[in-house]
């Protein structure tokens, strides 16, 4: 039977490091719905041509077809044995929509890990971040300073705050997500599948939480 797992967390809690993680010691592909977007709109398939119709419109990309580039994704033979999924679902519409389709697949989604981190160490990770102008190197004021302040160490160049990256829009960031994430919270609290792990801690303290929750 295929096992499935949703990963959730804020921006700035770390998800992309431990995806690898838990990827790597399941044995499961890390199935990100950014990147099944990017390769579907760069690829210019069918579905990446008609998400791409109403990004390019302002509009919201709807649920049958975002779920359609899933299913595709989850059709292909790496993901025989169930997949890791970050980034998707983020509605309670769209988890009800994933457990249809796992059926079809003959698995449901097992367990659902929620890093959870405080707003005050959110906006502290993710406003320490200052990038590099010559070739995206990043660093953090705190856990990665360059050498020399406000200098890239790889080529001199100068360092510079992306506009995602100041205070405010991360504040925004953080609310918007806390917000449209509490409901399908909710939905797998009720399930008994959430398990929550505290993503203050040391990054391979966090794994081992997350692994010994999924074990």
């Amino acid at each position: 039977m295929p096992v499935y797992i949703v990963l959730l967390g804020p921006p700035g809690a770390g998800k992309g490091t431990q995806a690898q993680v838990i990827s790597k010691s399941l044995g499961l592909p890390h199935i990100s719905s950014g990147d099944i977007f990017r390769n579907n709109i760069k690829n210019q398939t069918e579905l990446g041509k008609l998400a791409k119709g109403y990004m390019d419109r302002g509009e919201l990309v709807p649920d049958d077809v975002t779920i359609a580039m899933i299913r595709e994704r989850l059709s292909e033979p790496d993901c025989a044995t169930g997949a890791l999924l970050d980034g998707f679902p983020r509605t309670p519409a769209q988890a009800a929509a994933l457990d249809k389709m796992l059926s079809e697949f003959d698995g449901s989604v097992q367990k659902v890990p929620l890093i959870s981190v405080v707003e005050e160490v959110l906006v502290e990770r993710l406003t320490g971040r200052w990038t590099c102008r010559a070739q995206g190197h990043v660093y953090h004021e705190k856990y990665n300073p360059p050498k020399s302040a406000g200098m890239c160490d790889v080529d001199g160049s100068e360092l510079y705050q992306r506009d995602d990256d100041k205070a405010e829009t991360v504040k925004r960031r953080i609310r918007v997500y806390l917000e449209q994430t509490q409901p399908l919270i909710d939905y797998y609290q009720r399930q008994g599948k959430l398990v929550e792990v505290d993503g203050t801690q040391a990054i391979e303290r966090v794994s081992a939480d997350i692994l010994a929750a999924l074990s």
